[in-house]
């Protein structure tokens, strides 16, 4: 009976000791991607619009981060109580995690949850002001590629502002490049 175990033992360890340099290595080397788009925004009823990048890595097959920013380009007028009010975006900063799920070689869908701010001046013929706002941001979207590097992404993102500031949706496509 002793025999038996330590035969098993020296049997698992052996095992153990040529399945380790597999583990070792990583399923997939880290790669890097950017993407540049255009962004438009519902900031509750008001309508803006932005030029978006991204800087991302994808650190396995199935999950990666990144790193938004957007710059206003679109801005949005309403008329309050007689007076022109207009609103436009500044700028919006995040960080997310993302994760992947491969659907062909070219395809893939994706969600993404993070954390960013952004600022927002409201301006009228008599007075301005900026404020920024925090927000958890999640979505999902899918991307295209037309060969190894290079390809096309839609998205949409919803972003829950802190503090009773609201909510907005946003809606993006962007050019995918591959480092």
């Amino acid at each position: 009976m002793k025999l038996t175990l330590t035969a098993a033992a020296v049997a698992a360890s052996a095992v153990a000791l040529t399945a380790l340099p597999a583990a070792a290595q990583p399923s997939i080397q880290p790669t890097f991607y950017g993407n540049l788009g255009y962004t438009f925004v519902d900031a509750d009823g008001v309508n803006l619009g932005a030029i978006t990048g991204r800087l991302g890595t994808r650190l396995h097959k199935y999950f990666g981060a990144e790193a938004e920013l957007g710059l206003g380009v679109d801005s949005d007028t309403s008329n309050v109580l007689g007076v022109d009010v207009k609103a436009k975006l500044k700028h919006s900063v995040a960080g997310y995690a993302v994760g992947y799920l491969p659907v062909s070689p070219n395809v893939e869908l994706f969600a993404r949850g993070g954390y960013g701010s952004t600022k927002i001046r409201v301006s009228s013929p008599t007075a301005s002001v900026s404020d920024s706002e925090e927000s958890w941001n999640y979505g999902a979207g899918g991307q295209y590629l037309f060969d190894a590097q290079n390809g096309v992404r839609a998205e949409y993102t919803r972003y829950d502002f802190r503090h009773g500031a609201g909510k907005a949706d946003t809606w993006a496509v962007s050019y995918v490049r591959k480092f």
